[in-house]
Formats: C-alpha cells, sequence, structure tokens
C-alpha cells in the first residue's frame, strides 16, 4: 500500500483530480445515499460518489453500460403529478398531511411558502435553515417549503439532498413529505416501492434532524412522513403516513460505518483519475484499485453493478452468489475454495461451513447414486 500523499491538500481538490480536468461533479442524492448505505462496504462506490464522478458515464467508458435508472417517461409522468400535487399553494398536499398526520391540528388555510431561491447549493442550504427556523418560531401556522436544500456529511465529503417537500406544523413538528407516480390501489402500493422511498426518506430525515439540532429549543423531526402517490389508476393524489423510523435507524449506521472519502484517496496511486475520456484500459486500472463489495442487489442500485458483477465472476468470488450466501460459508472467499472444501481436498473439518459443504456434498453423490442404479434396474 502507497504511503499516504495527500495530506494537507483540499479535499475538494483531491476530489475534482479523481474527477478529471474540467469535470463537473454529479451531484450525490437521496436515492444514491439510500443504496450506498445498503452497502457501506464498497469502498469504491463509497469514494466515486463522494468524489462526485459520473458512474454511469464511468460505466459507458468501460465497456459495461449501465441499465440502471428512471426512464424519461417515468421522469416526466412524476414531475407532472408533482406539480399537480404543489397546485394552489401546495392546498392539496397540506390536506393530506393535516388529514393523515396532524388531525389535531387546525386545519391548513393561507399557509406560509417561503421563497427558498439562492445562489449555489451551500446557499439553497443556508436560506432552507433560515426558513425552518423562522416557521418554527412562528407558531401556530402551517408553512410548506417546496424543494428545501439539505446537506448531510458522508464519509467526510457533504450531501447535498433535495426532498420533494417539507411541511412545518402549527405545533413546531417537521414533517417530510416524498411524492411519486407509482399508485396506490385500494389503498396500498407496491411494497417494494414503498420500502424504496422509505430509505430515500430516511436520507432527508437524517439531514432535517442535523438542520434541527442546531436550534434552540430543538424541534421535533416527525419520524413519520407522508408518502403521495395516484390513487388507483387516476391522477388524483392520495396518501399514507409511513413510519421510517427502523429505516433511518438502520440508515444511519450503515452511513457511519463508511470510511472517510479522504482516506480511501490516500490510498490510491498518484494520478489516478475516473475521468470517461481517459483511454478503457486506464479507466479500467484506476476502478480496480479502489475494492469493490458486489452483490447481486447492487444490479437494482449501482451504475457500475455489471463491471463489478464480471470482475466478481472472473475471480470466483463467492459474493456473486448474494450476500446470504457469502454469510453462510464463512472464511471461504471463492467458488474454487468452496468445491475443494466440498470434496474434502481443502479446508478445516471443524469449521461448520466446510462440515455442512462435505455433508452435502455427500447426500448429493447418494441421490444420484440411487438415480443411476435406478436407471439401470429399469
Amino acid at each position: 500500500m502507497p504511503p499516504p500523499r495527500t495530506r494537507g491538500k483540499a479535499l475538494r481538490q483531491r476530489l475534482a483530480e479523481l474527477r478529471g480536468p474540467e469535470v463537473p461533479a454529479k451531484a450525490l442524492d437521496a436515492r444514491a445515499l439510500a443504496a450506498l448505505a445498503a452497502n457501506p462496504g464498497c469502498r469504491r462506490r463509497a469514494l466515486l460518489d463522494g468524489a462526485g464522478v459520473d458512474k454511469t458515464a464511468l460505466a459507458s467508458a468501460l465497456g459495461s453500460p449501465s441499465a440502471f435508472g428512471q426512464s424519461q417517461f417515468a421522469l416526466t409522468r412524476g414531475n407532472a403529478f408533482e406539480a399537480k400535487v404543489k397546485a394552489d399553494g401546495g392546498a392539496e398536499l397540506l390536506r393530506l398531511v393535516h388529514e393523515k398526520l396532524d388531525r389535531r391540528a387546525e386545519p391548513p388555510a393561507g399557509a406560509q411558502v417561503p421563497d427558498l431561491t439562492a445562489i449555489g447549493p451551500e446557499g439553497r442550504t443556508a436560506r432552507t435553515a433560515l426558513a425552518l427556523r423562522e416557521a418554527t418560531a412562528a407558531a401556530g401556522t402551517w408553512t410548506l417549503l417546496d424543494h428545501p436544500m439539505l446537506a448531510l456529511d458522508v464519509a467526510g465529503s457533504p450531501a447535498f439532498l433535495e426532498p420533494d417537500a417539507v411541511v412545518v406544523h402549527p405545533d413546531g413538528r417537521w414533517t417530510v413529505v416524498e411524492i411519486k407516480s407509482f399508485p396506490m390501489l385500494d389503498g396500498a402500493a407496491d411494497p417494494a416501492k414503498v420500502g424504496a422511498a422509505a430509505r430515500q426518506a430516511a436520507v432527508y430525515v437524517l439531514a432535517l434532524e442535523e438542520v434541527a439540532a442546531r436550534l434552540d429549543p430543538v424541534p421535533e423531526v416527525s419520524p413519520h412522513v407522508l408518502l403521495v402517490c395516484p390513487k388507483d389508476f387516476s391522477n388524483l393524489p392520495t396518501a399514507s403516513a409511513v413510519d421510517i423510523r427502523k429505516q433511518r435507524a438502520v440508515t444511519g449506521r450503515q452511513l457511519a460505518r463508511l470510511t472517510r472519502v479522504e482516506d480511501i484517496a490516500d490510498t490510491l496511486p498518484e494520478g489516478t483519475c475516473f475521468s470517461p475520456g481517459l483511454p478503457a484500459a486506464d479507466l479500467t486500472s484506476a476502478v480496480e484499485s479502489v475494492p469493490a463489495t458486489y452483490a447481486p442487489e447492487c444490479l437494482s442500485a449501482c451504475e457500475l453493478a455489471f463491471h463489478c458483477r464480471d470482475r466478481s465472476r472472473a475471480s470466483g468470488a463467492v459474493t456473486s452468489l448474494g450476500r446470504s450466501v457469502r454469510a453462510e460459508l464463512g472464511g471461504l472467499t471463492t467458488v474454487a475454495d468452496v468445491l475443494a472444501a466440498a470434496r474434502g481436498e481443502a479446508g478445516d473439518p471443524d469449521d461448520p461451513a466446510v462440515a455442512a459443504l462435505r455433508r452435502a456434498a455427500r447426500l448429493r453423490a447418494e441421490a444420484l447414486g440411487a438415480v443411476a442404479a435406478g436407471g439401470a434396474a429399469g
């Protein structure tokens, strides 16, 4: 491992060098953070996301184009539905918040909708914090923050996040609102999509809690978020309160486990760069200099998944078979190790994983032998 060379050099400058000359940083959103938290052991993703590398462009340059992401049609449909929900100063959205989360409060009428316009993400973050403080101090009124900007430290690098909306209740409580274009049929939505939305909302709640912690007294950030979706097969909005306490706790722990981006960058060879304009061989070398932790779940969450899958399969890593299989195999990290242990050619017989593999191999051999004997008798 090369000695650290970047101490004393500004982290922002170092990350810009990793992206490449004149390559703008790609913003790290809540969807990416939720996926990153689901695989905190992947140093490759932590570094690339922290440096603002465009992984879609990187995957294409590596020869493994990504199929990950939303279609343009889905984005257009989602934007149109969100505009409908927020029309008339967010009257319908606030009605749903009142109905699903705060029936004891006075119905929202004439709610405040502060202007959050500012220069750059840092400016918008500061303007959002000011608006939240002012809305909390103005007790007794409803306030809707449309696309506020929040900041969250992730592995030593700031991530700027933009929830669909944050509502300040008359009692000073803060609630995150997620607006999605997938439908709620008979009052229920696809559990997998709801789970993904809950993990994304948990990232917003964590960032919002950091803002709240700087106020005195500290306002409550609601552990329930409002999920707004089209009702049945119409374009009419309906909503459900989603308890995200579990997702918030898990996401918080996983993000805290991430190795600091600066620490990962310090282990790289001098001159490492992930600019998509570099030759494929140089890019491959740069990417492979950062350890990855591939699992099949990455295919639905990371733009580099196809590249990492190919490398994982080529090396025979058992992680390509799934995290549950990897957990069952203990210290056996490659398919070759597993097969050798099953055949009795390697491995400690007292190791529970090795013992289980050998027993499974014996049972398989007995079953095949019985089938062969039955075929011969027939």
